[in-house]
């Protein structure tokens, strides 16, 4: 059962990621003419920067905590050794933050009425597309579904499993 319950953390894990990367992209879509910040200059896209946060084990430990034969494919592969069981092994976590995007610049638009106009007549804006940013909504509205369905599959699964 607890393959059941490392799953449903592990969609979980990725619902939170995916429920932050839409909180970014929603952010970004309403700075989208942002021309003033409480740095100065215009707002900047910022992303969701994912990362590991597994704890540092050492191999050899994992691999002591394992106990499944390994599959032969081919007929002259050696008979299986034991190798590998998942209880007992450590699931990596996302650690996620946001930041700038080191890639964003500032367009310049020829306003010369607006308050935050250079002398030319010239005004930095936000450097982010609104298409860009709903494709990467759609595309973290989609991966939080995937991993709805998995835990109500998980969900569903222990639910059949306690039936037997």
């Amino acid at each position: 059962m607890s393959g059941i319950f490392n799953s449903i953390d592990i969609s979980a894990s990725g619902m939170t990621l995916q429920r932050r990367k839409m909180d970014v992209v929603a952010q970004n879509l309403a700075n989208v003419e942002t021309t003033q910040t409480k740095n100065g200059g215009p707002y900047r896209r910022k992303r969701v920067m994912v990362e590991e946060a597994r704890e540092q084990i050492p191999f050899r430990k994992v691999m002591s905590q394992t106990q499944t034969k390994l599959a032969r494919t081919h007929a002259n592969h050696k008979a299986g050794k034991v190798v590998a069981k998942q209880e007992n092994v450590e699931i990596s976590k996302v650690a996620t933050k946001e930041a700038e995007d080191p890639a964003s610049s500032f367009k310049l638009v020829h306003d010369p009425g607006h308050p935050d106009a250079d002398e030319d007549g010239f005004v930095k804006m936000p450097d982010i597309e609104v298409i860009n940013e709903m494709v990467d909504m759609m595309a973290a509205s989609r991966a939080y579904e995937a991993n709805t369905t998995a835990i109500l599959t998980a969900k569903e699964m222990a639910k059949n499993a306690l039936e037997i």
